[in-house]
């Protein structure tokens, strides 16, 4: 796998004369990647006074026309889908299947998808009048300029990748700044996306760390869409606040998973392991806690254990790795923290609990904890590495109630044989997606809306109502009946015309008209 093609040296300086350099490193091995020019807050700038000018041109096309020049992209991403996944394990540190099915699969899927049907979900939609006959009303949609995208590490491909296809069908350009860690696969994209034949201008990369990120939401585009961490969202939405910059953000979860005493234990077993551990645990949307029964808790426990200790942990590259490496050196300190406070407070090790030291790579051990409390860290703050705390609570109910108690919510679990119940109790939990019998596949389901509630973010990406929150909903209200001279509110006031109001009010409202 060559970087040489993205215009990215193999050095290992950090900084020149003329500029900083960022550098990547395989988290599985220590090995450079590769490094890109961190962009200054002018090139910042410069990068969207050009997006702006490419996207008036690029907005004259019909949403079918423009996701039909981005079919060419997936057809790229066909072609060198087996390069694309190696790319993204090597810089992120996820195995290649999941590369495979978390972040190229969706994305193809998400630009057939939208350019299939991007006219239908952004024609004009009428609004039936109920009272005033005589007058019509329509909504249709505007792109909205320059779309900035802030782009976290876990999944470096698919979000910000997928969030620019929805923002260029809506008939945007964008201005993306990937994660610090990953900057070579966004660099990838966009030379894939020239090469398909997009205008170079349209999609502008600017790399660095989050004074980057600062210039871009102070160059004043007219959407931000962040993913990252809580505080990171809070002091992005407090920037654009202060411009009136619309944004969406999404951040963090702890997503509980209620298995209740009917569950299928078989497949519970194998959907918490892929949700536990999946990314090494680096998902927002992974199960962060898991509420058990006591009637059924300690065979839960053996069985997940059981199927965690068949985990095969290594080398991201080999097919046959279930588990591959973290991303985020500093991750494995907040993980080792947590595992270490939860025991220190009576909870018990069943399976990993440490750092991997066979390899020069960054790798933690996929880990099982129970005994453990609701009042614990490790069942209140968002670990993003893998490991799976178990409470044994005394009933569903109680479950619920411990589920709800969260500061976030973005998504949930439930396991249950019964499928009304497993509904009735999924309308109950306090998250923007509860899945039940299954866990964190929605993301690659562009039907789908993708939001948190509570302190997990504001606005959604996804569904129809995601691509058309990309455009300005705009209303045309217009005349059906012409040759009205005016309205019978509008001036000049009299006391007959008063009369006649209060009559036709008390009439259309009245019960018999009810």
């Amino acid at each position: 796998m060559a970087f040489a093609d993205l215009g990215v040296t193999m050095a290992r300086s950090k900084t020149t004369k003329q500029s900083t350099v960022l550098e990547s490193y395989n988290p599985a091995t220590g090995e450079p990647l590769g490094s890109v020019p961190v962009t200054s807050p002018d090139e910042v700038a410069e990068s969207l006074a050009l997006a702006r000018r490419a996207q008036r041109r690029w907005a004259s096309l019909s949403p079918g026309e423009r996701g039909a020049r981005l079919k060419e992209f997936s057809k790229i991403l066909l072609r060198e889908a087996d390069d694309v996944c190696a790319r993204i394990s090597a810089e992120n540190g996820k195995t290649r299947q999941e590369a495979l099915i978390t972040e190229v699969l969706p994305t193809v899927d998400l630009i057939n998808y939208y350019g299939k049907r991007a006219d239908k979900f952004l024609k004009p939609k009428k609004i039936p009048l109920h009272l005033f006959k005589h007058r019509g009303s329509y909504i249709h949609y505007v792109p909205r300029g320059v779309v900035g995208i802030i782009a976290p590490w876990n999944f470096p491909f698919a979000i910000p990748i997928g969030e620019t296809i929805c923002a260029l069908i809506a008939g945007n350009a964008v201005v993306l700044k990937p994660s610090e860690m990953t900057p070579l696969i966004a660099a990838y994209a966009r030379s894939a996306m020239i090469r398909s034949g997009l205008p170079a201008d349209l999609f502008q990369i600017i790399q660095g760390g989050p004074e980057v990120g600062k210039a871009l939401v102070e160059a004043e585009p007219d959407m931000i869409c962040f993913t990252g961490s809580v505080n990171g969202g809070r002091k992005v939405a407090e920037a654009c606040g202060a411009r009136l910059i619309p944004c969406v953000t999404e951040l963090g979860g702890k997503a509980p998973a209620i298995i209740c005493p009917d569950a299928d234990m078989e497949r519970t077993v194998s959907a918490l392991a892929w949700g536990g551990f999946a990314n090494s645990g680096q998902v927002c949307a992974s199960v962060e806690r898991v509420y058990a029964p006591a009637s059924i808790h300690d065979d839960l426990v053996n069985r997940l254990v059981k199927k965690v200790r068949e985990l095969r942990q290594g080398d991201p590259s080999s097919f046959d790795t279930d588990v591959g490496a973290i991303c985020l050196p500093q991750q494995m300190d907040v993980v080792q923290e947590l595992i270490d406070d939860a025991v220190a407070n009576g909870a018990v090790v069943e399976c990993g609990g440490n750092a991997d030291s066979r390899s020069l790579g960054y790798f933690f051990e996929p880990t099982v904890l129970s005994n453990v409390n609701q009042n614990m860290r490790v069942a209140r703050e968002e670990i993003f590495g893998p490991v799976i705390p178990i409470i044994k609570v005394d009933d569903v109910e109680t479950a619920l109630e411990y589920a709800n108690d969260s500061h976030l919510g973005l998504t949930a679990y439930v396991f249950t044989r019964d499928r009304r119940k497993g509904r009735a109790l999924a309308e109950k939990v306090e998250a923007g997606t509860v899945m039940v019998n299954d866990v964190m596949s929605t993301y690659g389901m562009p039907e789908t809306p993708w939001h948190g509630i509570k302190n997990s973010g504001i606005g959604f990406v996804h569904s129809e109502d995601g691509l058309r929150g990309m455009c300005q909903m705009r209303h045309v209200h217009y005349e059906r009946i012409p040759g009205i001279r005016r309205e019978l509110w509008w001036y000049p006031y009299s006391r007959k015309t008063y009369q006649g109001i209060m009559k036709l009010m008390r009439v259309a409202f009245s019960k018999r008209s009810l």
